[in-house]
């Protein structure tokens, strides 16, 4: 996501470079950089709720015009590395305290911040070598959640005691869609099958890598005996689908052994997502995709360590 770079002001841009521009902002968020999955995905959005779709583009609009008022690289401003953040953090804001013109200009304003905290990742991270990822949408909106009132806290659901969870075939079928749509912290399955469409659209491997995630996390949290509701609903899918996408067809190359790594990625991002709902819900707060960025980076810094040239850090094609 977000990289260094010279840096150059963006002028010269005409309407159809900002269109794109403001699309790919929006793709980012699933590590996409391709305008028409950033439009299948605004259309995800908006069927899921027309709230969460105009939030969303406000969002993405209002971090990418941060970014390039404050000399962001025009490169990354063109790929849309400048938006996902805002975008994410926007929905958030909505989601949380509903539409008005307050929450707005809150939303604008923490999209705002999430230009200058993501330069700042991104700076930071990148010494190690490694990518931003939502790091700076999970660090604004996770002040916010914590900071804004919306209600009494409530304490994290218990885990089962019977071992296994056990999910209709009906409750699987939603939980895997809800898995993918979760990413924007929508609840509509529908939803999820147009962000999935978005995703083939840029890249087979990507669809597959998110189908598969969430797939996975259904077992693993299944298999953990997490509660049968919040699964059905995808809590605990949609960062395994965000880690099947970084590490199955980002971030390495695709062979076979980064794939069976990107599935064991996928089954850590659960029980980290579970601990972390724990751990911030009492405060009000959320994991948001704390989970994802956390699992990616430790599985991404131990590829130098480990004796498998097929998990390489080549960029996927």
């Amino acid at each position: 996501m977000p990289a260094e770079g010279r840096v150059v002001q963006p002028r010269g841009w005409v309407p159809a470079d900002l269109g794109r521009m403001h699309l790919r902002g929006i793709a980012q968020v699933a590590l996409s950089a391709s305008p028409w999955t950033g439009l299948l995905f605004a259309v995800a959005l908006f069927a899921g709720s027309w709230r969460v779709g105009v939030y969303g583009v406000l969002g993405a609009a209002a971090s990418t015009g941060a970014a390039a008022v404050l000399g962001a690289d025009r490169d990354g401003l063109s790929k849309g590395l400048e938006g996902y953040c805002g975008c994410l953090t926007a929905i958030a804001v909505v989601v949380r305290l509903g539409a008005s013109w307050r929450t707005a200009v809150l939303a604008v304003l923490a999209a705002a911040v999430c230009a200058v905290t993501g330069a700042a990742a991104a700076r930071l991270l990148g010494r190690i070598g490694l990518p931003a990822l939502t790091a700076p949408f999970c660090l604004v909106a996770g002040v916010l959640a914590i900071a804004l009132p919306a209600g009494p806290a409530a304490a994290a659901p218990p885990i089962t005691a019977d071992g296994f969870t056990t999910l209709s075939a009906a409750q699987f079928g939603r939980a895997w869609c809800d898995g993918i749509a979760q990413v924007f912290l929508l609840d509509k399955w529908y939803a999820g099958l147009i962000l999935l469409a978005g995703l083939l659209v840029a890249s087979r491997t990507a669809a597959l890598a998110a189908a598969g995630g969430s797939a996975v996390a259904i077992l693993t949290a299944c298999a953990m005996g997490l509660p049968a509701d919040r699964i059905s609903a995808g809590l605990y899918g949609y960062n395994a689908v965000l880690v099947a996408i970084a590490l199955g067809a980002t971030f390495l190359a695709p062979t076979a052994w980064a794939a069976g790594y990107a599935t064991l990625a996928a089954v850590a991002s659960v029980p980290f997502t579970a601990a972390w709902q724990a751990f911030a819900q009492p405060s009000g707060g959320s994991p948001f995709t704390w989970p994802f960025v956390v699992t990616t980076w430790l599985f991404l810094a131990a590829v130098p360590a480990l004796d498998r040239p097929d998990i390489s850090f080549e960029k996927a094609k």
